[in-house]
């Protein structure tokens, strides 16, 4: 008698794991489906999706604008080509700039790329 509660047992514990083993391989060939579907979803998309990135603050800039620094109210203001649009205000202290560089803000400080704009404001705030 014990035999056969051993045998249904061991029968039993056999099934189990198949069955578990059989779930996994479903579900790991199933994610593996989908992972091969996105991947060529990916490589089908055009490159047109991949634009250039904005740079957004109070305005917005694409990478090729330019900047220009001026004054107002005691503190320097970063600004879009067109001169008008602020992009970005800042808490530099236009008065504790060296006088050099207060004359160039009084002009309109020219910046060509945003890394050159961040590299000067990295440099003049406290």
């Amino acid at each position: 008698m014990k035999n056969k509660y051993g045998i249904g047992f061991f029968a039993a514990a056999i099934i189990a794991v198949l069955a578990v083993s059989s779930a996994y391989q479903l579900s790991y060939q199933k994610a593996k489906e989908r992972a091969q579907t996105q991947v060529t979803k990916e490589q089908e998309e055009p490159a047109t999706s991949k634009s250039e990135p904005t740079v957004s603050a109070d305005g917005q800039a694409l990478k090729e604008d330019c900047y220009y620094l001026m004054e107002v109210n005691g503190y320097v203001v970063v600004y879009l080509s067109d001169k008008k649009t602020a992009y970005e205000y800042t808490d530099i202290l236009y008065d504790e700039l060296p006088a050099t560089i207060r004359e160039e803000i009084r002009n309109g400080k020219y910046m060509e790329s945003t890394e050159e704009l961040y590299g000067f404001l990295e440099n003049y705030s406290s």
